[in-house]
């Protein structure tokens, strides 16, 4: 709570029982009165968020995001109202830490997402899309729930269901501050079925399907395991995790300051010998190995920004070749008006799924069996502002999505093109 407000009520609410006890009752606080008050308010303000603690800290954080989406398959069209999608979908996030020695301590992460509508299950029959963490609509559920021992010297180690080391690696380098409604995950179109442009029919083949590892990020969902992240040195830093029977995989990341320019990058590196695969295509699958870099740049006079990723999905199965995704992205940075930053961007990617993509086309149930490779196509042009006094962010987008269908028996399907807009809005607390 802010102090000044705390203060205000517990005053408030001091100054009532005082008048209340009558006025020889308030004469007696005598001329230490204020010092008096202000040392009650330090002393609740130190507890409050402590109820049967003083050793352990609390600290509530967190995000409201919500966005506005016209769409266009080009068969239908229409208009949603839906959360970010799991994992950008609005939280609170509880985190706390104590003091066992000096320089280690132990603390912990319990992490809730709210989900009215998951933008990642969405799709032409759905428009209030289930949590991917819940299966529900209008669900709360654990992002996050685990605990940690960190040394300054020696790094954090950490135990429970956690974003593991490769969790969105190529994405978090990103410093646009356009990062939430431009990135490579296919958020607002995952589920989303490509519709056949000869037939009009939709096909069973989403555009996250179609991407494959759901656009380049095959470790989006947290997972319980073990992890371990270094201390940074010289603006370098690594981190491993291990879990989930058996997953592991290591990251590397930079970020520094090179004259005028901010330079951070990150590559990782996970391997799968289990699968749970969920229905959004989230975790990586079985016997398959994943590479993913991330690269930004930003000069800092002009503004003018670079982010680039790429991912490679290597399987074991022969059915099953590599997957890759390309991504980029460009645009300026800078602070024409008094709210704050505004940023211009433009991106581009290219996913190809070269797995084999099996299924009954929907629709009517006129079409044949699908079994063969995609291919996904994205442009996009946006805005966003950064209100600073709010500590908020609010943009306007537009994404222009292709996807080739080839089958192995009848060759290249036509397909329509899916477009959408995009406004949303986020604010932090």
């Amino acid at each position: 709570m802010n102090k000044y407000r705390l203060s205000a009520l517990v005053a408030a609410g001091l100054v009532a029982g005082g008048l209340s006890a009558g006025s020889a009752s308030a004469a007696d606080l005598g001329g230490n009165c204020c010092a008096d008050l202000e040392e009650r308010i330090a002393e609740l303000e130190a507890t409050t968020a402590r109820k049967g603690n003083r050793k352990v800290s609390l600290t509530v954080s967190g995000w409201v995001g919500q966005q506005v989406m016209w769409w266009d398959d080009g068969g239908e069209s229409n208009v949603y109202v839906t959360d970010l999608g799991s994992t950008l979908a609005s939280h609170v996030k509880f985190t706390g830490q104590a003091t066992i020695l000096p320089g280690w301590t132990a603390g912990y992460v319990l992490h809730l997402e709210a989900v009215g509508s998951d933008s990642l299950t969405t799709n032409q029959f759905t428009p209030d899309g289930p949590s991917v963490l819940t299966g529900k609509s209008n669900g709360v559920g654990t992002l996050q729930s685990f605990w940690f021992i960190k040394s300054d010297q020696l790094g954090k180690v950490s135990v429970g269901k956690q974003s593991q080391a490769s969790d969105n690696t190529a994405i978090l380098v990103d410093g646009s501050g356009s990062l939430v409604p431009a990135n490579w995950v296919s958020y607002d179109v995952n589920s989303f079925f490509v519709r056949r442009s000869d037939t009009g029919s939709l096909t069973d083949v989403t555009l996250g399907a179609a991407g494959g590892c759901v656009w380049g990020d095959c470790n989006g969902l947290p997972t319980n395991s073990v992890r371990y992240d270094s201390p940074t040195f010289g603006g370098f830093s690594v981190s491993a995790s291990w879990g989930e029977d058996d997953f592991w995989d290591i990251a590397a990341r930079y970020a520094g300051e090179w004259a005028d320019f901010k330079v951070a990058g990150a590559v990782a590196y996970s391997e799968s010998s289990k699968s749970n695969f969920n229905s959004v295509n989230m975790v990586q699958p079985a016997g398959s190995q994943y590479l993913q870099v991330g690269l930004y740049a930003e000069h800092v006079p002009t503004g003018l920004f670079a982010y680039g990723a790429y991912g490679h999905l290597n399987q074991d199965n022969s059915n099953a070749p590599s997957n890759e995704t390309f991504y980029v992205k460009g645009g300026i940075r800078q602070r024409w008006n008094p709210l704050g930053h505004t940023i211009l961007y433009g991106e581009y990617e290219r996913a190809e799924n070269n797995s084999l993509v099996a299924g009954v086309l929907d629709g009517d149930h006129i079409d044949p069996t699908f079994t063969g490779k995609t291919n996904v196509k994205v442009w996009g042009l946006g805005v966003v502002q950064e209100i600073d006094a709010a500590a908020m962010s609010i943009w306007v987008k537009y994404r222009h999505i292709n996807s080739d269908l080839t089958d192995i028996e009848a060759g290249s399907i036509p397909t329509d093109s899916f477009q959408y807009v995009g406004m949303g809005a986020l604010i932090n607390y």
